[in-house]
């Protein structure tokens, strides 16, 4: 079976790109950063470099690990979704569910090992220029330089590969459970709800931990931002759940503003909505990431500024992380929110096709792909800004005594118009090539 899977790749190369960019970009992100630890090991390196730089690594490769695992998750899932049929066929000609696992996931690993190797020339790159960075901030002296030695390629290789294996088997895995008895659909069931609750419960809790400390803690950033992060995951686990109750309520609105175009956005939301919500992965983390930390810089800045005080070594350590976090999460998020669409939406010209056909024209299948895009942004926006909020207003309560921030809505807008433009352009891109196809070839195609 492994033979097969080199085999398939070296066939289909462009049904694993999703795959290798999310590989290529997440090692490229954690060995970048952990490279910063070869940096801070040398032996001329002072001990406040060193501890920046470690700082940096540290706190960067937890959010990094995170990002890399749902990114592959996400457009490994997709990808395995896709290939019902050639994996029921491989069953019914003989393979046995572990030999099919053994294929998904020798294919993941190949793709992930590629993806690492290239990876590595734009991490020694990105390395250096993070360093400048930290040089013009003044918090690394000046003579430090660069390293890329064990530990970034190491981590690299290590994330990367054992995420690729870990999100292929828990895909194909998923996949064989589908086709199976009711009873043991349940008992998958009550795993997913298990972990669902632990992510919330434990989200809720390390949020809640804030009150518990003072508001001049240098770590007091810490357990919020960690609490929105374990919150938005528990929402991104249950991602079909939420997407099926929000249409449940918006349909009677969709269906009375867009008419046809509503309906049958509705019916292909509800149909596809295991598909479609993978989409919701990137768009809840991405709003919750985001929105809780550039809102809690804001509130820390303020109130370094209201006290009077100059900001210290540690403040403009913090900022720079806060920041380069945010600045990471951002590109990340939306690489891997167009990795998923795109592999979704690509997917669907046989059904453009059908719907052309039934006497759809293409304007309206434009219509709906918008529809569907305009739902699952609010979808995901909703979610991932509870998932904020949980962790900010605790915050700021401690920090300033208020509960919101007196930033207004500007930064969340920005935020959720980044996020709606990555949805919609890529959504209506990529189905705007799908339509192109002639209606009768396209449902020719293999589904």
């Amino acid at each position: 079976m492994l033979g097969l899977a080199t085999r398939s790749v070296r066939r289909r190369p462009g049904r694993f790109l999703a795959t290798l960019l999310s590989a290529f970009l997440g090692a490229a992100i954690i060995m970048t950063f952990n490279s910063l630890h070869d940096t801070a090991s040398a032996n001329d390196v002072d001990k406040v470099s060193a501890e920046t730089l470690r700082t940096a690594a540290s706190v960067v490769g937890g959010y990094g690990t995170l990002l890399v695992f749902f990114a592959i998750a996400s457009t490994l899932t997709v990808n395995v979704r896709q290939r019902t049929d050639e994996i029921n066929l491989l069953r019914a000609t003989g393979a046995t569910p572990a030999q099919i696992t053994r294929m998904v996931v020798g294919e993941a690993t190949a793709v992930a090992l590629v993806g690492t190797l290239l990876a590595i020339g734009p991490a020694m790159l990105g390395g250096t220029v993070l360093l400048s960075v930290f040089k013009d901030s003044g918090q690394v002296a000046g003579p430090v330089d660069h390293a890329f030695g064990p530990i970034a390629l190491m981590s690299g290789f290590c994330v990367s590969l054992l995420a690729s294996a870990g999100a292929a088997f828990l895909a194909v895995r998923r996949a064989a459970k589908a086709a199976r008895a009711t009873g043991q659909k349940r008992r998958a069931g009550r795993g997913r709800r298990f972990t669902t609750w632990a992510a919330l419960v434990a989200g809720a809790l390390t949020a809640s931990a804030t009150f518990a400390m003072k508001a001049t803690n240098a770590a007091l950033m810490a357990p919020p931002a960690y609490g929105a992060i374990l919150l938005s995951v528990g929402f991104a686990l249950v991602a079909p759940d939420l997407l099926r109750t929000v249409l449940g309520r918006a349909e009677p609105l969709l269906t009375a503003l867009a008419g046809a175009t509503g309906y049958l956005t509705v019916r292909t939301l509800r149909r596809k909505a295991s598909e479609l919500s993978g989409t919701l992965v990137p768009l809840i983390l991405f709003t919750a990431m985001a929105t809780a930390t550039l809102y809690m810089q804001a509130v820390e800045n303020d109130a370094i500024k209201a006290s009077g005080s100059v900001k210290s070594i540690e403040d403009k350590n913090l900022e720079t992380l806060n920041f380069t976090v945010v600045g990471i999460i951002v590109v990340f998020a939306c690489i891997m929110l167009i990795n998923t669409l795109y592999a979704a939406t690509a997917y669907r010209v046989r059904e453009f096709g059908q719907q052309r056909l039934a006497g759809a024209t293409p304007a309206q299948v434009l219509a709906t792909v918008a529809a569907e895009g305009v739902v699952l942004t609010v979808t995901g926006v909703f979610f991932g800004t509870l998932a904020a909020l949980a962790g900010l207003v605790p915050f700021t309560v401690v920090r300033t005594d208020a509960v919101l921030p007196g930033h207004g809505l500007g930064i969340w807008l920005a935020v959720v118009a980044l996020a709606a433009a990555a949805t919609l352009v890529t959504s209506l891109v990529t189905a705007r090539r799908g339509v192109r196809v002639p209606a009768v070839e396209a449902v020719a195609l293999a589904a």
